[in-house]
């Protein structure tokens, strides 16, 4: 039988066939391929940091207190002369005065007449002094011989220890005199700060009539006010911190004296601290303030690697696969750029030292430098 050559249509029916399997292994071998699950990509690293472990340190122990800043002690420097008119002011409230310098000056016009007066009346009471000594002595040399009588001789004798005596009463109100006239200068009792003037030129005024206040050798003492259970605990001698509420610098203080009772409604003691000087601290000022009272140790972290949000604080605890866990801990004392942990965190753990504030729960960082192993120190 002879061989018959296939036809065209036949032809093109097989090269469709031919494209349809090719085409459907080609899909399948894609859709395998799709399929299979692509190597995931490295995560990149939020920040470069540095981490920290927990140090054990020893700390002070403070007690926080509240109170107001008071003069040590005032003076109130008043008139002695009265009824003089007020001739000068030589001193304004804020001046730094010494002891024994002139304040104000009274018009000393009176005084002088007066005393003037009395300086006449010692010359008068001398000079009968003088006449009746010479009366007297004569008296003493004639009555051996009986030319006077004794009545007379007593006479002269007494009229002497009267002119004596005239003359001391003369003298005594001369040295009144020019006591009143250095009174007419109203001299600092003791060295200090005018806190306050009341004085006013031209005024006439009693004796007694207070013109300054003085705060006594400018020194200032901070009241403390403490519980009853925490005044045991505060000794003479002790170290005080105070921090005036004007944002100034903080003033080193000594506890002078414990008050010796407590009040019956507060329950609250009086401790008097002598505060050293200070351009930013008033008379009149609220302050607040602590007490150190010992010591103890703790475990501590950088205050760079807390952070406060939300009113709590965290610190970022790196994990092994160098990523960070927002983790809450609870804060007690600081000293100097330190802070204790006294809650939510072990000594073993590992925190991001510094930066915390850039990252967030779950970030992966990049760590550089070793971390600080914990230790225990004799102090701080």
């Amino acid at each position: 039988m002879p061989f018959a050559m296939p036809s065209r249509s036949k032809l093109l029916v097989l090269s469709c066939t031919v494209a349809a399997v090719a085409a459907a292994a080609f899909l399948a071998f894609g859709a395998r391929a799709a399929d299979e699950p692509k190597a995931a990509p490295a995560p990149k690293a939020a920040l470069t940091v540095t981490v920290t472990q927990p140090q054990i340190e020893r700390l002070p122990i403070r007690i926080a207190a509240n109170g107001n800043v008071a003069a040590w002690q005032e003076a109130s420097v008043g008139t002695e002369a009265n009824g003089l008119r007020l001739a000068e002011v030589r001193a304004n409230v804020g001046d730094v005065v010494k002891r024994g310098q002139v304040l104000a000056v009274f018009a000393p016009d009176t005084v002088q007449a007066d005393l003037a007066q009395i300086d006449a009346g010692v010359a008068e009471a001398e000079a009968a002094l003088a006449e009746a000594a010479a009366d007297a002595g004569r008296a003493r040399e004639l009555q051996p011989s009986g030319a006077l009588s004794a009545q007379q001789v007593s006479q002269y004798l007494t009229a002497e220890r009267t002119a004596q005596a005239r003359l001391q009463a003369q003298r005594a109100a001369a040295r009144v005199q020019r006591l009143r006239l250095a009174q007419t200068q109203v001299l600092a009792p003791d060295a200090g700060v005018i806190s306050a003037r009341s004085a006013t030129v031209g005024a006439v005024l009693p004796a007694g009539q207070e013109l300054f206040r003085l705060i006594r050798q400018g020194r200032l003492e901070w009241r403390a006010e403490l519980p009853s259970s925490d005044l045991a605990r505060v000794k003479p001698g002790m170290r005080a911190r105070v921090l005036p509420i004007n944002d100034g610098a903080a003033v080193a203080g000594t506890v002078r004296v414990v008050a010796p009772t407590v009040d019956a409604q507060t329950r609250n003691g009086i401790v008097y601290v002598d505060l050293g000087p200070s351009a930013d601290t008033r008379a009149g000022m609220f302050a607040r303030g602590e007490f150190e009272v010992g010591s103890s140790e703790a475990l501590t972290l950088p205050q760079s690697a807390v952070v406060l949000r939300d009113g709590f604080h965290y610190v970022l605890k790196l994990s092994a696969d160098s990523r960070v866990a927002l983790t809450k801990v609870a804060v007690g004392r600081r000293a100097g750029e330190r802070i204790e942990i006294t809650g939510g965190l072990d000594a073993a753990a590992k925190v991001v030292a510094a930066g915390s504030g850039f990252l967030g729960d779950g970030d992966t960082v990049r760590v550089v430098g070793a971390p600080r192993s914990a230790a225990v120190t004799a102090g701080n």
